[in-house]
């Protein structure tokens, strides 16, 4: 078996690339926790149809963008928020766009159809032009063919400081999809190009059965697509992406955002929070449904948001966990049709806190967004009972002088690493005899040995094993780092 050369990157127990054997231990899915509620759609040009939401956080703020829409009769506008510190939004009085004659407001574009579907980014390319540091797709019907079709496209729009946008050319730059929903994309810096993920549709040819899900009955599939570019403006045809679970395919589900993004400490590890689209599965009553006032068009379905993850270059997600990752909350009000769709973004909102945030209440009157919250690398880990559990890993060559671990014990748990080399064999002054009991609750602690210390210098760029040895304890990710 080939050694994975892991250099210092982070790796997260989100699948099992690096993970060969488990002995009493099972990589665990987290389950972010509710917070407070950070916006409500309750302004005019907002409404019961908002949105399609991305969150980025830029420097010292967090920007908040998404559509505004009251009811389908009406013209969508597209909106942002802003916050210093990604829990209390207030909206700029940018007086860009008027609504019916007010233009104190925070639209920043109003030209229907680009407002159905945009999905903001910033640009980390290196080089990249500053009136072109943010960039987003939108989707636009192209003109009609010679029969009278007109087709769906993605176009580039671009801007210097997230709110002025220009579009980038009068050419689409994706036609490959249906695109009716959010479209992402991204600079790729393990890939060193673009990455665009988005909306297709497909029947269930090539499909393990049977399905899961009384969505899977249908004819025809909403599935994601993924196209690359080495200059956001000539796309290479996209690729179906399947689902996998380690080398088998996983059961097809229907999901109607993909939410894909590198995540921000680990770039090279794509982590996605799809909404699982749930058709003709509804729990809530008539009489509910009336008490609520729940749009007509919002009857029929329920959702909830999953975890996936993809790795540079794979034209699969890995489908590791198949349960759900934020579940519908106790209520009728969260358990109709489009609720619970996750907002497009991971973000850093504490010196040991990542939160996600996810639109609650779509089509009733009280649409809005609230903020989940979970540790620094949380989404997944390798969990041992209170008996205790081994994972072991495959070859690694590492770069750095420690092995840095995120991890939890509980006051009795406990966690030790010993050092193998290519063989199997226990390395001397890194055997599990010479390990350090390590516990406690740290997003960086160290690995360490009786005489060695945390000092593993002398073992970089040869091939070796990791044995962690715990009991009751959570281990979320590790990285060898200088």
């Amino acid at each position: 078996m080939a050694a994975i050369d892991l250099g210092t990157r982070r790796e997260l127990f989100v699948d099992s690339l690096l993970i060969d054997k488990l002995k009493k231990s099972s990589l665990q899915l987290h389950e972010p926790q509710p917070r407070e509620i950070v916006l409500e759609h309750n302004t005019p040009w907002e409404g019961q149809f908002s949105l399609y939401h991305t969150i980025i956080h830029d420097g010292d703020k967090y920007l908040l963008y998404y559509r505004g829409w009251q009811e389908p009769s009406d013209p969508a506008v597209y909106c942002v928020a802003v916050s210093d510190d990604g829990v209390h939004f207030e909206r700029p009085q940018i007086g860009k766009h008027a609504w019916q004659g007010d233009g104190q407001n925070n639209i920043i574009l109003n030209e229907e159809p680009y407002t159905h579907t945009v999905a903001p980014f910033i640009d980390t390319r290196p080089g990249v032009a500053p009136e072109q540091r943010f960039k987003a797709f939108t989707r636009h019907l192209t003109d009609p063919d010679a029969e009278g079709k007109r087709h769906a496209a993605l176009h580039g729009m671009v801007s210097a400081d997230g709110v002025h946008w220009e579009m980038l050319g009068t050419e689409p730059l994706i036609t490959d999809g249906k695109f009716d929903s959010q479209n992402v994309g991204f600079w790729s810096e393990a890939e060193g190009q673009y990455v665009a993920y988005y909306r297709t549709f497909s029947a269930h040819e090539g499909m393990q059965e049977p399905h899961r899900g009384p969505t899977t009955t249908a004819k025809s599939l909403r599935r994601i697509k993924r196209a690359t570019s080495k200059d956001f403006i000539h796309w290479e045809p996209g690729v179906i992406m399947d689902y996998r679970q380690g080398e088998d395919q996983a059961p097809a589900e229907e999901f109607y955002i993909n939410q894909t993004r590198p995540y921000f400490r680990a770039p090279h590890i794509y982590v996605a929070l799809p909404a699982r689209f749930m058709d003709q599965r509804h729990p809530v009553s008539k009489a509910e449904l009336e008490q609520m006032s729940v749009h007509e068009t919002q009857l029929t379905a329920c959702s909830d948001a999953c975890f996936m993850t993809a790795r540079p270059g794979n034209s699969w997600y890995d489908r590791t966990f198949m349960e759900g990752f934020i579940k519908p909350r106790i209520g009728a009000s969260h358990w109709t049709a489009r609720c619970n769709y996750p907002v497009d973004g991971v973000v850093q909102t504490g010196p040991e806190e990542m939160s996600v945030y996810v639109c609650e209440h779509y089509a009733q009157p009280g649409n809005q967004v609230r903020r989940y919250s979970m540790r620094l690398d949380g989404f997944a880990s390798v969990r041992a009972p209170h008996s205790g559990g081994e994972m072991i890993t495959k070859p690694l060559v590492f770069a750095g002088n420690r092995l840095e671990l995120n991890y939890a014990t509980s006051a009795a748990g406990s966690l030790r690493v010993e050092i193998r080399d290519a063989e199997g064999k226990p390395i001397p002054g890194y055997s599990l005899r010479e390990a350090e009991d390590i516990f406690g609750n740290k997003i960086a602690g160290c690995a360490a040995w009786k005489k060695q210390g945390t000092d593993v210098s002398a073992l970089a760029g040869r091939p070796v094993i990791l044995r962690f040895v715990m009991g009751d304890a959570d281990l979320y990710s590790m990285r060898f780092a200088d």
